[in-house]
C-alpha cells in the first residue's frame, strides 16, 4: 500500500506549540531591533554607544532582565522539540525521516547564508541548520538523557569564555586590540559603520559581509552551536516530557515561573550590578560577566514558557492565542519579514535611520511590528495555507509543490476570520 508522504495536516498540529512560537518570534525583535538600529557593539556593550540614561536606561535594562537570550532559547527549543516531532509523525506513518530532515536542513541553511550575508549578519538559521543536522543524531534519546547533554553542551561555551578572560594576559598584543575595538570602538570606527549602513546595498556589505562570515565561524564555533544545539537537546527532552503541550498539571508551570522569578531574574540582575561596578571593562564585561545572564536566560526563558503555557490553558479560544499561534505558524516568513522592515527602516537604501533612534523609539517600533504581524498572520493563514516562506521549504524539501491557496469557505468573510490557524508545519 501506497504511503502519503507529506507535511503535517492540520488535525495532527499541537497549537500550544504554535501560541509559544509566535511568542517567541515577536518577542526575538526586542533584541534583534538593536542589532537593526545601532553598531554591532551596542548589542554586547550598552555603553558603546547612545544614551543610557533614564528612560532608555529602563527599556535597555527590562530588554536585557526579559528578552536577551530568552527567546532565542525558546526559540532553540522549539527547535528542537519540532526535529522529534516530525520524525515521531513521519514514523509513525511508516516513513523514513532522516532525508527529509536533512534537506530541511540542507535548504534552511542555504536560506541563513544568503540571510545573513545579503540582508542582515544578525541571522539565526544558519546556526540553527548547522546544530540541527548533529542533534538529530539524539532524537531517540530518553528525556533526561537529552536534557543532560543539552546543559553539558550549553556550558562549553561558558568555559571557553572563562578561558578566555583568564587567559587574556597572555594574548598577543594585536589580538587584545582587535578586542577593544569591537568591544568600545572609538569614534572614527563608530562613524564608520553608520555610514556604511546608512549607505547603499554595496557599502553595507563591507561591514555586513566580514560580520556574517566572523558569525558563522568563529562565534558559531565558541559560543553560539553550543548554546543553540544545546538547547535543541534540551527542547527535545521537554517536548518528550510534554512540557510544550501544555498539558502538565499547572503546579509544574507555576514553578518554572517561580524558578525565574526568585532565581533566574536575581541572578541576571547580580550580572547588571558587576557589569556595572566593573564599569563594564572588555576584561569581565564579553567574558566573565555575560555568565549571569548565560545561564540565568535559560531559567527566565522556561518561567516566560510556564506563563505562555498556562495562558493557552485558560485563554486559547480567546483572539490573541489564535494570532499568536497564526504568528507561530508561519515563524519563518514573519522572522525574516522582520528583517526586511527593519532594514528598510534603518539601512541606506530605504529611509537610512541606522543610528538615529534612541531605544525608547525602537522598542516603539518593536510594538508596531508586532500589532502587524498579529493581524496579518491569521489574516494570511484564511487565504492561504502557508507562510510564503513556509510553502517554499515544505515544496522543496518534499520535491513537489505543496497546495498554497485554501479553498473558499461558505458564510459571510467575518465567519471565516474567526479561526484562521489550519496551516501545516
Amino acid at each position: 500500500m501506497a504511503v502519503e508522504i507529506g507535511p503535517t495536516r492540520q488535525k495532527e498540529r499541537i497549537v500550544s506549540l504554535d501560541v509559544l512560537r509566535g511568542f517567541a518570534v515577536l518577542g526575538i525583535l526586542i533584541m534583534n531591533i538593536q542589532n537593526f538600529s545601532m553598531i554591532g557593539a551596542a548589542y554586547f556593550n550598552p555603553t558603546a554607544y547612545g544614551d543610557l540614561s533614564g528612560l532608555n536606561y529602563g527599556v535597555w535594562l527590562l530588554s536585557h532582565l526579559l528578552a536577551d537570550m530568552k527567546f532565542l532559547t525558546i526559540f532553540s527549543m522549539l527547535f528542537g522539540a519540532g526535529i522529534v516531532l516530525m520524525a515521531e509523525r513521519m514514523e509513525g506513518r511508516g516513513q523514513p525521516p532522516t532525508s527529509l530532515h536533512y534537506r530541511r536542513m540542507a535548504i534552511l541553511l542555504l536560506v541563513g547564508l544568503a540571510h545573513g550575508w545579503l540582508l542582515w549578519s544578525g541571522d539565526i538559521l544558519y546556526a540553527y541548520a548547522m546544530c540541527g543536522f548533529l542533534v538529530f543524531l539524539a532524537r531517540k534519546k530518553k528525556p533526561r538523557t537529552l536534557i543532560v547533554l543539552g546543559l553539558l553542551a550549553t556550558a562549553v561555551a561558558s568555559v571557553w569564555a572563562l578561558f578566555s578572560q583568564f587567559s587574556m594576559p597572555y594574548w598577543p598584543e594585536e589580538a587584545v586590540a582587535g578586542m577593544v575595538e569591537f568591544w568600545a570602538p572609538a569614534s572614527h570606527q563608530v562613524l564608520a559603520e553608520v555610514e556604511a549602513y546608512r549607505g547603499g546595498w554595496m557599502e553595507q556589505n563591507a561591514v555586513r559581509m566580514p560580520t556574517a562570515f566572523m558569525m558563522e565561524t568563529m562565534v558559531f564555533l565558541t559560543n553560539m552551536g553550543w548554546r543553540a544545539g544545546g538547547m535543541m537537546l534540551v527542547g527535545m527532552g521537554l517536548y518528550k516530557l510534554g512540557v510544550f503541550g501544555a498539558g502538565l498539571p499547572a503546579r509544574v508551570y507555576r514553578r518554572m515561573i517561580a524558578a525565574a522569578l526568585f532565581v533566574g531574574l536575581p541572578l541576571i540582575l547580580g550580572g547588571v550590578w558587576y557589569q556595572e561596578a566593573t564599569r563594564w571593562r572588555l576584561e569581565t564585561g564579553f567574558f566573565g560577566g555575560t555568565q549571569f545572564n548565560y545561564w540565568g536566560s535559560i531559567l527566565v526563558a522556561l518561567g516566560w514558557i510556564g506563563v505562555v503555557m498556562l495562558f493557552y490553558r485558560r485563554w486559547k479560544d480567546s483572539r490573541l492565542s489564535r494570532a499568536l499561534a497564526a504568528t507561530g505558524q508561519m515563524a519563518f516568513t514573519n522572522y525574516i519579514l522582520q528583517t526586511l522592515i527593519c532594514t528598510t527602516l534603518f539601512f541606506g537604501h530605504g529611509f537610512g535611520l541606522y543610528g538615529s533612534v534612541e531605544r525608547t523609539g525602537q522598542i516603539l517600533i518593536v510594538l508596531a511590528i508586532w500589532a502587524f504581524q498579529l493581524l496579518l498572520s491569521p489574516w494570511w493563514l484564511a487565504r492561504f495555507r502557508y507562510g510564503p516562506l513556509e510553502w517554499a521549504w515544505r515544496s522543496l524539501s518534499y520535491g513537489t509543490r505543496q497546495p498554497f491557496r485554501r479553498a473558499p469557505r461558505p458564510g459571510p468573510p467575518s465567519s471565516r476570520l474567526q479561526n484562521p490557524v489550519e496551516g501545516g508545519t
